[in-house]
């Protein structure tokens, strides 16, 4: 079974990501961000690195997925392959921080990639307020993050709210995590298990 856990930057999924495989005893994929030879440019010069960002981060997770499919273990994955086809790479080309050659390159990519795929079973996505991602970028202090901007986080905000809204390729829950502290609060965690797990007996 594979569950994926999506969005915004400093929502909170590398985190669940953590604890829920520790509850369930499930295999963790995080994103590749420590490892990523794109990431610190990009924060610099958006611009001029962002087709090799999403390109690297497109090629990243279409392997994630292929592994976890042949692996025939339950998966939880930080992040999906449809967040940066539907949410970040345009949001890049509205800001004209990536080409239209670029960004049509890209999607065609991601089209044929995604041919080869199943969605996941079942799609976690962390619901924030823009307050709280801030809170949340500077409580975990990674350089390279900065130098992100508001008014990228609202439009990337923006955007997943669309893609939720329209999203049907399997089952989703929604969690608000502006007033829950999953990390510190037992009962917070509890309750997010015992909807996950609600969820889950529905896919038998």
């Amino acid at each position: 079974m594979h569950i994926a856990i999506a969005g915004n930057i400093g929502s909170g999924k590398t985190t669940l990501t953590r604890l829920l495989s520790k509850h369930f005893g499930w295999e963790a994929h995080y994103e590749d961000v420590e490892t990523n030879p794109y990431i610190s440019n990009f924060y610099e010069d958006m611009q001029r690195w962002s087709f090799n960002l999403q390109v690297y981060f497109l090629n990243s997770r279409f392997r994630q997925i292929i592994k976890i499919r042949q692996s025939g273990k339950t998966v939880v994955q930080d992040r999906t392959i449809y967040e940066d086809a539907y949410i970040f790479a345009p949001n890049l080309h509205s800001m004209n921080l990536m080409t239209t050659r670029d960004f049509e390159n890209y999607s065609s990519l991601f089209e044929l990639m995604s041919s080869f795929i199943k969605p996941p079973d079942l799609l976690i996505y962390l619901r924030s307020s823009i307050p709280n991602l801030v809170n949340q970028i500077q409580k975990r202090g990674r350089e390279y993050e900065e130098s992100i901007r508001l008014d990228y986080l609202k439009r990337l905000n923006e955007r997943y709210e669309a893609w939720i809204e329209k999203y049907n390729k399997g089952k989703l829950l929604i969690i608000d995590v502006d007033d829950i502290d999953m990390e510190e609060k037992p009962e917070d965690l509890g309750m997010i298990i015992d909807r996950v797990n609600a969820e889950i007996h529905g896919l038998f």
